[in-house]
């Protein structure tokens, strides 16, 4: 049996994607992109919407790494001392974006990843990964 990281699985991955897509659709948003990592930071499911611009892909990825990395919300770096972005910037290559819309998936206190969106304004982008982050969690485990 191969091993695995703890934390979400693709189905899980999958549903925090469509419902952050669906919540920026019903909220009338811009074409997102969505992205949910793993504990290691990487990829699991990422899809952009019709429509939504080629960059926000990899910003969404971004985002969703600055708040693994962090753990806390990546709206909430750009509250560090000066010269600390920087610093994470050069650290992560570039990929490190101290904008909200990144925001760690938990479970009972325990960051099983994080998601990431971007194509809106930064607030609408964390608006649609939070709400699919509470319909995630409001599940039972299953």
């Amino acid at each position: 049996m191969t091993p695995r990281l703890p934390g979400l699985t693709l189905a899980d991955a999958d549903q925090l994607v469509q419902a952050a897509l669906d919540a920026g659709v019903e909220r009338g948003f811009p074409p997102l992109a969505v992205a949910v990592i793993d504990v290691a930071g990487e990829v699991i499911a990422l899809r952009r919407a019709d429509g939504g611009r080629p960059m926000t892909s990899r910003v969404a990825v971004a985002k969703a790494r600055s708040a693994l990395v962090s753990l806390m919300p990546s709206g909430n770096l750009d509250k560090l001392p000066p010269g600390i972005i920087d610093a994470l910037q050069n650290l992560y290559g570039g990929n490190f974006v101290p904008r909200a819309g990144g925001l760690l998936v938990t479970r009972d206190d325990v960051v099983l990843g994080a998601a990431g969106a971007s194509g809106a304004q930064s607030d609408e982008d964390e608006e649609a990964v939070r709400t699919a982050v509470e319909r995630w969690q409001s599940q039972p485990l299953g």
